[in-house]
């Protein structure tokens, strides 16, 4: 199978394996892991944050990350198609007793004038008060879009005027790194909390990582615990994000144009699916609602001649190029999908 659900579904590298049986590792709970201990003083130095956490999702990293800034009956601002609001099965009101208020913004991109609009930051003793607003980049559903950081750099200047706090969902900030040329000390410096992720796009197995001051990642070190993630001799997950930093970033390039070859392809077959120019990553996010043909059904034709997709909705198939895809992946993929779509136009 070629297999592009997402760039989760990776396989560690025979090197990175040989990195993870040679890692050093001790209790982490006791904080005597010294290979997580290395990768989360590397990983929070990297963003120019004081402290990082390693977790074993990106979820986790999120919850962490924004129960530390909002308080139980307490509001965040997230856009209406991020991961935090669509694909965390509710976990913020669940665990954290978080109220979210969301805006909606075209394939995700945040506009600072939309999201500033929305700000309640001192509603008083009967209305619910903003205390954080939530950024995702790249934007999974919004088909792999990056933030621009003027937008951000607004949005956090006219924030903190109110005191309102800014969290990164940060799960494809390498691929937005490569993308836009953006530092990543430029993104940190502009949120009091960040979440990375290391098997997406970077090759790990499994590994996400909360970054933020000192205070916060202290009091988030209790959260993971008492959320039953307190991991022991997780040294050899952590030595796979480590190999991970060290040889994955700037490979991403690769899937970047494999993506926008995906898309060209499929925008000559059917235009009305997807806009080429708007595919600056690794996503390929086709609309179908234009043609005679839903998601899952696309989904499934495709899987009969041996390529997994992911149909997320009626009408949304996604596309996602990784570092396991093949150059025959590629040859099979730029045949097969633009001729179903054809066929769904005349049908």
């Amino acid at each position: 199978m070629a297999d592009f659900r997402s760039d989760t579904v990776t396989k560690p590298s025979k090197a990175m394996l040989e990195a993870m049986s040679s890692a050093e590792v001790g209790d982490d709970v006791y904080g005597d892991d010294p290979t997580v201990n290395a990768l989360e003083a590397r990983v929070a130095k990297m963003f120019g944050k004081e402290s990082a956490i390693f977790t074993p999702t990106g979820s986790l990293a999120n919850q962490l990350a924004i129960r530390t800034l909002v308080k139980p009956g307490e509001e965040l601002l997230a856009e209406a198609n991020s991961h935090i609001v669509r694909a965390e099965l509710g976990a913020a009101a669940t665990f954290s007793g978080i109220t979210t208020r969301t805006w909606k913004s075209e394939n995700g991109i945040v506009k600072f004038n939309e999201v500033l609009e929305m700000l309640s930051p001192n509603a008083g003793p009967y209305l619910v008060s903003t205390k954080a607003i939530a950024i995702e980049n790249t934007h999974n559903f919004g088909g792999g879009g990056v933030q621009s950081i003027y937008e951000i750099e607004r949005l956090r200047e006219e924030s903190a005027r109110v005191d309102v706090k800014m969290h990164l969902d940060g799960a494809r900030i390498w691929n937005a790194h490569i993308a836009s040329g953006t530092t990543f000390l430029d993104y940190g410096k502009n949120f009091d909390t960040i979440s990375v992720c290391f098997s997406k796009g970077l090759g790990a197995p499994i590994g996400s990582a909360m970054l933020s001051n000192n205070e916060l990642v202290s009091e988030a070190r209790v959260w993971r615990k008492r959320y039953g993630a307190g991991m022991r001799q997780v040294g050899y997950l952590a030595a796979a994000a480590n190999y991970a930093l060290d040889n994955n970033i700037s490979r991403l390039t690769q899937d970047h144009q494999r993506a926008m070859a995906i898309a060209n392809a499929c925008s000559s077959a059917a235009p009305s699916t997807i806009e080429p120019e708007n595919v600056k990553t690794n996503i390929v996010a086709l609309d179908l609602s234009k043609l005679s043909i839903s998601a899952p059904e696309l989904n499934l034709q495709l899987k009969e001649v041996g390529i997994l997709t992911g149909a997320l909705g009626p009408n949304f198939l996604r596309v996602v190029t990784h570092l396991d895809i093949t150059d025959l992946d590629m040859e099979k993929i730029l045949k097969i999908l633009p001729d179903l779509l054809k066929r769904a136009l005349v049908a």
